[in-house]
């Protein structure tokens, strides 16, 4: 089971952290990814660590504002949110699978287990 939390009100230009910690799977053998859902479009694709890779892959639209991480001794992933955008509010899940591969590490389908989500708002 995925918990994401971390989620809140904030002005533009400002950051949250979101947490996503697993109960009862070991995310280190796992690859996770953030994704978000605005109101009234589909769900995307935020940010990725592939399981093996040197690094995470990310979303042009986050790039060089959010980081991913993991800290195994915790269980836990994380989504570092800097320099907020109001386009960036939306509900953040976290994902998780053990079958990913480097053509669908971007796709929502691909990803079996799903975290709650959170929201984040982000006001002008």
């Amino acid at each position: 089971q995925l918990q994401a939390s971390g989620g809140g009100l904030v002005q533009a230009g400002g950051s949250l952290r979101l947490s996503c910690a697993a109960s009862g799977r070991t995310l280190s053998s796992y690859s996770m990814a953030w994704f978000r859902q605005a109101p009234g479009k589909e769900r995307e694709f935020v940010a990725a660590l592939k399981r093996g890779a040197p690094k995470p892959y990310y979303a042009d639209a986050v790039k060089g504002r959010f980081t991913l991480s993991r800290d195994n001794a915790k269980n836990t992933v994380y989504l570092q949110m800097n320099s907020l955008k109001p386009e960036d509010t939306a509900v953040y899940y976290c994902a998780a699978d053990q079958g990913i591969i480097t053509s669908t590490v971007r796709t929502t389908s691909a990803y079996d287990y799903w975290g709650q989500g959170t929201l984040v708002t982000v006001s002008s």
